[in-house]
């Protein structure tokens, strides 16, 4: 197995195999605390190989920097792998939308990506909190017009 792509974003598509993706960041400014993000979305793209074939199980989990959950318990999603006898690889695009993921304070998130039960990879966010009266740059909770991204 082999993980192409695991990012956070505004929204993320699967259009006919091809993996869409708006706005991905890795950092979030927020006026205050706790601060609650209306909506993002955990976009994978994932190649299965020869040896991945049978049903797998995929589950995610927010969790701050001391691995702690912090939204609701997502149930792991079966994912049936079979590759036809003339493909080499197979590749499956996942996309989950997040609704009102609320952080308490500022600090190191992760997202933690598992195949059954094994983490694979881990999408990294951190939450800045804006000093009052910054104008601050990046991703802002409470302004629509920031941008989101690297600094």
């Amino acid at each position: 197995m082999n993980i192409q792509t695991a990012v956070l974003c505004d929204a993320a598509t699967d259009d006919n195999g091809k993996l869409n993706l708006l706005g991905a960041f890795d950092t979030i400014y927020a006026p205050e605390m706790p601060a609650i993000h209306p909506q993002c979305a955990v976009a994978l793209r994932v190649t299965f190989l020869p040896g991945d074939e049978g049903t797998r199980e995929l589950s995610l989990n927010f969790i701050n920097a001391d691995g702690h959950s912090i939204m609701p318990h997502f149930p792991p999603m079966p994912v049936d792998v079979s590759l036809p006898g003339d493909v080499h690889f197979l590749t499956r695009n996942f996309v989950v939308n997040i609704q009102q993921l609320k952080f308490q304070e500022p600090g190191l998130y992760s997202v933690d990506i598992r195949f059954d039960s094994e983490t694979v990879t881990s999408i990294p966010l951190l939450v800045k909190l804006l000093p009052p009266g910054s104008g601050g740059t990046g991703s802002s909770l409470d302004d629509p017009d920031f941008s989101r991204g690297h600094h």
